[in-house]
């Protein structure tokens, strides 16, 4: 079995929106291909692993955004074991090799390096319902980015634009629409995202906007071990700034999640802070203590977090007078 592992070929893939780029790691030579980041370089991926005599490998990515989902996916459908890996791990590894270069190509290598070093833990890919309801919730959010890209733009428009911008801007309301309900009937359609959405609404603060969203990214919180593993990854776990008696640096947020995800809980955090009455507390034991205002914000992010982690792996509605073991930030 250790003789397996030891020729187990190693892939780092360095990831952007157009193409990708693959370091191919065996006994301590790499090989460098590039492909489009699109299905048929995907397939061409595949192809040429195969034309390379690799029929069993360990690829490893980081998880910066949202381009390599469907990459690991099919890796992991074509029989690959598949980590994706928080970036900052794979940043510290570079500066542990005292990496120079800072390329696509060389970005791919020291992710191989990093992958056959330290053996990340496999990666799983959701449900076929939690994939579709992903496709669905980041549909919306592009359709509601080009709505507000098309509404400046009216703002400003020449006559000459205005009927034709209007006129997108109501299709786009269409499409708004027509993605929202496809969303609720997917959740009403899959009995355990709708008992999962039940358990989100009875908490104050987390309303129909970022439901669909914490269901596609982390409706299995049991995979990530604990609430503080899903603050992290979500990016609004705390990150403390103090060495020796002469750097003492404030708590801020350590923003090693997806920005889009944590961006999420920003609304429902203010709501929480309102109407939630755990929260309520959270806010005027802070604000006594003299915190600033975006910190207890950043607070209540966690808090929700928490309290999303527990209503989710118990499957019990949230109760206000339950005492949580978190702690304020």
């Amino acid at each position: 079995m250790e003789q397996d592992a030891q020729n187990t070929a190693i892939i780092g893939i360095d990831i952007s929106k157009r193409k990708f780029d693959l370091a191919l790691l065996r006994q301590g030579k790499l090989k460098h291909k590039s492909f489009p980041n699109t299905p048929v370089g995907h397939t061409a991926l595949i192809d040429w692993l195969q034309n390379q005599g690799v029929t069993t490998a360990h690829a490893c990515m980081e998880s910066t955004n949202i381009y390599g989902d469907v990459l690991a996916e099919h890796l992991h459908d074509h029989g690959y074991t598949v980590s994706i890996v928080n970036p900052a791990r794979i940043k510290g590894f570079a500066q542990s090799e005292l990496a120079r270069t800072k390329t696509d190509k060389a970005d791919a290598g020291v992710i191989a390096r990093f992958c056959a070093a330290l053996k990340p833990a496999p990666w799983q890919p959701d449900p076929v319902e939690i994939r579709e309801l992903r496709a669905l919730v980041r549909r919306l959010d592009a359709l509601l980015e080009m709505r507000q890209q098309e509404i400046n733009r009216l703002q400003v428009a020449p006559a000459v634009l205005v009927e034709a911008l209007k006129a997108h801007v109501d299709y786009l309301d269409q499409s708004i629409k027509s993605t929202r309900q496809q969303i609720h009937d997917h959740i009403d359609n899959h009995p355990d995202l709708k008992q999962k959405r039940a358990l989100l609404e009875s908490i104050p603060g987390i309303g129909a906007a970022s439901i669909p969203i914490i269901l596609a990214e982390f409706a299995d919180v049991a995979r990530l071990g604990n609430a503080k593993r899903l603050a992290a990854f979500v990016g609004v776990a705390p990150r403390e700034r103090q060495s020796g008696s002469s750097v003492h640096g404030r708590t801020v947020l350590s923003k090693m999640g997806r920005s889009q995800l944590r961006k999420a809980f920003f609304m429902p955090a203010l709501v929480a802070l309102r109407y939630n009455p755990p929260l309520k507390a959270m806010r005027e034991r802070m604000l006594a203590s003299g915190k600033a205002k975006m910190a207890i914000v950043g607070a209540a992010m966690r808090k929700l977090v928490h309290l999303i982690y527990g209503v989710l792996k118990s499957g019990v509605p949230f109760d206000p007078n339950y005492r949580s073991k978190t702690v304020d930030g």
